[in-house]
């Protein structure tokens, strides 16, 4: 017989304190961390503790007894139940605090390395409708809200065309309206949902995998161009067809209609053929005169005037004066590369994507970009002592990882090469904050500037200057 699961206590008329680098809100009982979600420091609730541990306890609030001077009403009817956004309860002011905030213990705690005075953060011009990018799941099973639920009405229809449930992969919320991407994205996505209700097209059941109508993916750029991708589970000509004419007389706005067939376990299209319907293959970016194709796999900063701000840091902590030999390290489309190539003698980037490396060369014929090389593999593998010495110490390194960081072996290659100056842009302060713990033995930081490039949420970029001891 197991043991019973000890009664986990209900924590009544608590203050908020804080907020922490995940996004959830802080509270302490008796000297001990409570963390929660959909509250702001100054809010009295009671919560629910759901997980308790040694140093730590987590719980739901199940009231609010008075809210905070420093809170700010939810504009979406989705809020706290499809899991993004999650401080839009915290005005635009106090969020970018908070991101700063986070920058300096990650680099201060983490890094340990000295520091010249932070730069205020860049907050984001648009803190609605910024996305240029957005991924929805057709499903059969619908996620129903507490009020639904509650309310004892039942539902003939329970499909749903929205965003997965935090944790719950078979679970998706239908989405009335969101305000990540400009309103036309609201209009297919309903006009989709609509025709497909009238027609009887099948939702897909991602349990059973059944059904037609499998994932869109909805992407604009600053210039007007749009691309919408519809993935189907089978291949139904006819239902196919008649859907994609439908979108296309109704949208002439769309000016690259795409489609997949996917029969696979997962829902990834980056292993799948992607077909053109109608209009282009592509859509293009553009960045001061310079233009970028983005393919329905291409990478690209999903806040398109952030990026642009983003890029400007980098360039100018870059010093580049047109005599440089400059590294791009993880260069995606080669964005970057392109965008510093008119300062610089040579640039060359790296991406371990083939597919992006193939779109970066492109990018760089179409903007007559002539003093570029682009290679594609392992970052650890190609980047190594025999690459340098074959194409030369670079005066300048750029590096933008993922989320993990750089890998250890990347870093000894980075500090053996000692260029004059490396430009270090993050999407995680934490691991960008590690990796320069390691390049302090020879390398010192001299600028640091946080940018905000996804509102309403904790994530935050973080670009940093560091030269040569």
């Amino acid at each position: 017989m197991g043991r019973r699961k000890k009664d986990l206590p209900l924590l009544e008329k608590v203050e908020i304190t804080d907020v922490a680098n995940e996004g959830k809100a802080i509270a302490k009982v008796n000297e001990m961390v409570v963390f929660t979600q959909y509250v702001v420091p100054g809010d009295i609730v009671d919560i629910q503790v759901t997980r308790k541990k040694n140093s730590y306890m987590e719980g739901r609030v199940t009231q609010i007894h008075s809210y905070s001077s420093k809170r700010s009403e939810p504009f979406c009817s989705h809020y706290g139940v499809c899991g993004g956004c999650k401080w839009q309860i915290l005005p635009y002011e106090e969020q970018i605090r908070h991101k700063q905030r986070q920058v300096f213990n990650n680099l201060t705690r983490i890094g340990k390395v000295e520091l010249p005075e932070i730069s205020p953060i860049l907050g984001s011009e648009d803190t609605i409708f910024y996305r240029n990018k957005l991924e929805f799941t057709f499903s059969n099973k619908k996620w129903l809200t507490y009020e639904q639920v509650s309310s004892g009405a039942t539902f003939e229809n329970m499909n749903a065309l929205g965003f997965h449930i935090p944790g719950m992969f078979d679970k998706v919320l239908d989405i009335e309206k969101c305000y990540l991407q400009n309103e036309l994205c609201n209009e297919v996505r309903d006009a989709i949902k609509a025709y497909a209700y009238e027609k009887g097209l099948p939702f897909f059941d991602l349990r059973n995998h059944e059904g037609f109508l499998r994932t869109m993916v909805f992407r604009t750029s600053s210039i007007g161009e749009v691309m919408l991708i519809l993935v189907f589970y089978h291949e139904n000509r006819e239902m196919r067809e008649d859907l994609l004419n439908h979108l296309r007389n109704k949208f002439p706005q769309i000016t690259s209609l795409l489609y997949v067939i996917n029969g696979k376990c997962n829902d990834t299209i980056t292993d799948q053929e992607v077909h053109l319907f109608w209009g282009k293959d592509h859509i293009f970016e553009e960045m001061e005169g310079l233009r970028f194709k983005i393919g329905p796999k291409s990478f690209y900063q999903t806040n398109s005037k952030q990026a642009y701000e983003l890029y400007k840091i980098a360039r100018d902590y870059a010093q580049l004066t047109g005599n440089e030999l400059v590294y791009d390290l993880y260069t995606g489309t080669g964005t970057i590369a392109c965008f510093v190539a008119g300062k610089a003698k040579k640039v060359i980037g790296i991406e371990y994507v083939p597919e992006a490396i193939e779109d970066a060369k492109i990018n760089a014929k179409n903007n007559q970009i002539e003093n570029t090389l682009f290679y594609a593999g392992d970052m650890k593998n190609i980047l190594t002592q025999e690459f340098v010495q074959e194409h030369g110490r670079p005066d300048v390194i750029i590096t933008d990882p993922p989320r993990d960081g750089m890998h250890p072996d990347v870093i000894e290659t980075i500090l053996s090469a000692e260029p004059k100056r490396i430009v270090y842009v993050s999407c995680n302060p934490a691991t960008q904050a590690r990796d320069l713990n390691l390049l302090d033995v020879k390398y010192k930081v001299t600028a640091v500037q946080p940018v905000d490039m996804f509102p309403h949420t904790h994530h935050v970029e973080n670009v940093v200057a560091l030269e040569l001891k």
